[in-house]
């Protein structure tokens, strides 16, 4: 998918991100097949590793989850503003959570991503390509029976409707299989998600406006119930067998519509849509301020 397009989402996240470069690498796993593992893509120009709201968001969860291990995989993607490094980390990350699920099929994961990052977070999900787009320029749709192994999806900064049409693509939306885990953060006024947003200096604030914490206390609440719904299922002799999966019948919408938003912070409802990502013509424009930036 070298003509995604999303080379204008890069080279705006890039102007919001790029004083933002000491990450640390991800932690290595407590075990070859850790209770859980946290797959998280940085934003644009941050170095490799996890990124500044990777690492805090993996900070936080840690001691929420008792004595599970937890393990970390930052997605591997140049995360620069080349045309191409969108689809390579929507690959990747998409690699790692089939191998997670054939090699360690009890390691819950957990998917989350910043700003460019939570875009390619956001295709990863989606459980189609949409019309227009051709299917040889985007990696499939994981196999709806994956998100069974997917306890979470934590998206911070992630761009909304009003930045992708302005690039002529698709919203980045959750797929209907992973809507019901997700949290999908926004700081208020933050250009790159809030569709009414004109600062760029929000954009980096996700752990400042305790945003880390929260989306932190949504991933622990979900893996701890799936943890106990196991534990419950433990020795069950007649276990009934699984009916095939159907996506959701509810009206797709994208998830980047603010609902209940209360200042600073913004939580955008989770609403399962079907998405993917759409061909490059050529370098885009990024979206003109609406106010005098931050």
């Amino acid at each position: 998918m070298g003509r995604l397009r999303l080379a204008g989402l890069v080279a705006v996240a890039a102007a919001a991100t790029s004083g933002m470069q000491i990450a640390a690498m991800p932690s290595a796993m407590a075990a070859p097949c850790p209770d859980a593992e946290v797959i998280f893509a940085r934003g644009t120009t941050e170095m490799p590793g996890l990124g500044p709201t990777g690492d805090a968001f993996v900070e936080a969860l840690r001691p929420q989850l008792g004595d599970k291990t937890l393990g970390v995989y930052a997605v591997d993607y140049p995360a620069t503003t080349a045309f191409s490094t969108a689809v390579q980390g929507i690959a990747d990350a998409r690699a790692r959570i089939l191998a997670n699920a054939a090699n360690c099929p009890d390691t819950k994961m957990v998917l989350g991503g910043f700003s460019q990052g939570a875009a390619v977070m956001g295709f990863v999900t989606s459980s189609a390509v949409p019309d227009g787009v051709s299917p040889a320029e985007v990696p499939a749709p994981m196999p709806p029976e994956i998100a069974d192994h997917v306890a979470a999806v934590a998206l911070f900064g992630k761009p909304s409707p009003r930045f992708m049409r302005v690039l002529n693509d698709p919203p980045v939306v959750v797929g209907p299989y992973y809507a019901s885990k997700a949290i999908d953060l926004c700081v208020d006024n933050d250009l790159v998600c809030d569709p009414k947003g004109s600062s760029f200096a929000v954009h980096n604030q996700y752990r400042e406006f305790g945003l880390v914490t929260q989306a932190a206390t949504f991933v622990a609440q979900k893996l701890q119930a799936d943890w106990a719904a196991e534990e419950a299922t433990d020795g069950s002799p007649d276990e009934a067998t699984p009916a095939p999966r159907t996506p959701p019948t509810a009206t797709p919408s994208p998830l980047s519509a603010p609902v209940g938003a209360t200042p600073p912070v913004q939580q955008i409802a989770s609403t399962p849509a079907p998405v993917g990502t759409g061909p490059l013509p050529g370098p885009a424009v990024p979206p003109p301020p609406t106010a005098p930036l931050a």
